[in-house]
């Protein structure tokens, strides 16, 4: 097993340009922490096994849902919990950190031109 090293999520995020595709840069037991760079609109889509936790590292970003939508800010978090449709947004480029199980699709059940690769590391 290697060293545990600090991981420096500005210098990671700079080490790609790509929006709506997760990159881990770490793991704990069966979870990932992916790094992701927003702007503009996603697709509506839920995770059926899973909750999906973001939290804002720079810049604005929203979470809708059919009945609400949640705003955050840098600093911020929220849960999304499992099986709860929702979509995300961001007006400007936003970074944030996402947290959820290792194999988990970032388009869910919904598919399409934004599915992203697994298991990318940065």
């Amino acid at each position: 097993m290697s060293e545990p090293q600090v991981v420096n999520l500005r210098e990671k995020l700079g080490k790609f340009e790509e929006h709506w595709s997760p990159r881990v840069v770490a793991e704990m037991n069966d979870y990932q922490f992916k790094v992701v760079k927003l702007k503009g609109e996603f697709v509506w889509h839920q995770h059926e096994d899973t909750d999906e936790a973001f939290l804002v590292i720079e810049g604005e970003m929203e979470i809708g849902f059919r009945d609400r939508t949640v705003t955050l800010g840098a600093g911020e978090m929220f849960v999304v919990p499992r099986g709860v449709e929702h979509i995300t947004r961001a007006a400007g480029e936003c970074h944030a950190l996402i947290l959820e199980p290792r194999g988990v699709v970032n388009t869910g059940d919904a598919g399409g031109a934004l599915t992203a690769a697994n298991d990318v590391w940065v």
